[in-house]
């Protein structure tokens, strides 16, 4: 029994931090969204002001990230960003993901999960 709300936690902080990842990616969005526009136009500083708005929520949000995982495993899963990233780019802006793309991604989930069922709390 304690292994399974072992595992169950680890899958629970293992969701928050893709959850966070995914705030995060919500800043590369914004910043897309504000080179669209003028430079100082209402629109431009209202897109710069969500980014920046992101990029705080998810500073604390980082935070407790780090208290949970090695500073290592967080970081290793943080190439996700590059996942989320691509989905957005293809859904917000309709960009075409090509076959290595899509290669890529399959690698940075591949590491991910290595990663992350190596434990993430192994010591040096």
């Amino acid at each position: 029994m304690e292994k399974d709300k072992g595992r169950a936690l680890r899958i629970k902080d293992l969701i928050f931090l893709q959850l966070v990842i995914v705030i995060y990616t919500g800043s590369g969005i914004a910043a897309k969204l504000a080179a669209s526009q003028e430079l100082f136009s209402p629109d431009f500083c209202l897109f710069y002001g969500v980014e920046i708005l992101i990029l705080g929520i998810y500073a604390v949000f980082w935070q407790q990230v780090i208290k949970r995982f090695e500073l290592s495993a967080a970081y290793a899963n943080r190439a996700m960003v590059l996942v989320w990233s691509m989905l957005w780019a293809a859904v917000v802006f309709h960009e075409k993901l090509t076959a290595r793309n899509l290669l890529g991604i399959l690698l940075v989930i591949a590491g991910t999960v290595i990663v992350n069922v190596s434990g993430g709390k192994e010591s040096v």
